[in-house]
C-alpha cells in the first residue's frame, strides 16, 4: 500500500500536531512557490479505509441544504456536516482540528489559520451527471466572523475516475490566458490551495459518468483574522474561459453594482428580495 500522506488513525480520526507539521514538511516548498498561486495535489492522501467507510455512509443522503442548477454552476448540491452520518461527520470536525490546522500552516506557510465552525460553502459537494462549476474565484470574507478567507481543501470520493468523465479540477493564469493544471477528482486525493480574488479554479468540463455516478468532494475553507475595512468583499466571482461558451454572472455584476450605489441598508432589503426571484 502506498504511504499515506496524512496519517490519520482510522478509528480514532486522531494525530498529533507534531505529526501532522511533520507530514507536511516534504511538500511545503513546492506548494509555496507554485503559479499562478500556490496550489498542490497530492494522492493517499488519508488512510483508504477512512474514505470507504465516508463512501458506504454517503450512499444514503439527507436533503441537500442548497442546490445550484444555473449556466455558472450547474446541478451541483451541498450537504453541511452536521446532517451527515456520524463518521463522516467526525472526519470534518477532524479537519477542523489544531492538528489539521498545523499541517495546513506548515505546507502553506500561513500562519494563524482558522477553520469555520460554521461550514460556510463547505460538506460535501455534489455534482450530478451534466454538471459543472465554472471557472471562479471564491467569496473571499466571512461575514459572520469577519475573517479573510484564505486556503480551499477538495479531497476526492470518485473511484476509478476517468478524465474523460468530466469534472477535473483545473487551475488557471491570473489573466484568463490558459489552463496551467487539471487534476482528475480521484478517489483519495487532495487538492489544496491559497484562494484570493485572482486564484482561478473550477471544474468546467461537464460530469459524463458512463454509470450515472456524480462527481463527490469533500470540501473545506480557511481564514485569518486579516480582514480589515480597506478591503472589498465580494461573492463568487465567474470567468468565462477563452473560446468557450461560458457566461459571464449578469446576476452578480448587477449585485455589485447595486451595493456600490445604494446605502448598506437599502441594498440589503434589495437584494433580499431579487435573490428571492433569482435577479
Amino acid at each position: 500500500m502506498n504511504k499515506v500522506v496524512y496519517p490519520l488513525n482510522p478509528e480514532t480520526l486522531l494525530i498529533s500536531s507534531a505529526e501532522a507539521r511533520k507530514a507536511a514538511e516534504p511538500f511545503a516548498e513546492t506548494y509555496q512557490n507554485e503559479q499562478p498561486y500556490p496550489h498542490g495535489s497530492y494522492d493517499d492522501f488519508l488512510p483508504p479505509e477512512i474514505l470507504e467507510r465516508v463512501k458506504e455512509e454517503l450512499e444514503s443522503l439527507p436533503e441537500a441544504e442548497s442546490s445550484f442548477d444555473r449556466v455558472q454552476e450547474k446541478l451541483k448540491t451541498s450537504y453541511i456536516p452536521e446532517r451527515l452520518p456520524p463518521y463522516t461527520r467526525q472526519l470534518f470536525y477532524a479537519l477542523n482540528s489544531r492538528p489539521f490546522l498545523a499541517f495546513l500552516e506548515e505546507l502553506t506557510g500561513i500562519d494563524g489559520l482558522i477553520p469555520d465552525p460554521y461550514f460556510m460553502g463547505a460538506g460535501v459537494h455534489v455534482v450530478a451527471n451534466g454538471g459543472h462549476l465554472d471557472i471562479h474565484a471564491d467569496f473571499n470574507h466571512h461575514g459572520k466572523m469577519n475573517l479573510e478567507r484564505r486556503l480551499n481543501i477538495l479531497i476526492y470520493l470518485n473511484k476509478d475516475w476517468q478524465q474523460d468523465w468530466g469534472g477535473s479540477f483545473e487551475v488557471w493564469e491570473k489573466d484568463m490566458s490558459r489552463k496551467v493544471k487539471s487534476f482528475v477528482p480521484l478517489f483519495n486525493r487532495m487538492a489544496c490551495f491559497n484562494t484570493s480574488s485572482e486564484s482561478w479554479h473550477g471544474n468546467p468540463e461537464t460530469v459524463n459518468s458512463p454509470t450515472g455516478e456524480p462527481r463527490m468532494s469533500i470540501a473545506l475553507y480557511y481564514y485569518t483574522a486579516t480582514w480589515d475595512e480597506t478591503r472589498k468583499s465580494h461573492s463568487t466571482l465567474f470567468k468565462p474561459r477563452p473560446g468557450t461558451a461560458d457566461q459571464h454572472d449578469k446576476i452578480e455584476a448587477r449585485h455589485a453594482i447595486l451595493k456600490d450605489l445604494l446605502p448598506p441598508v437599502l441594498y440589503r432589503r434589495l437584494a433580499y428580495r431579487l435573490r428571492k426571484i433569482g435577479i
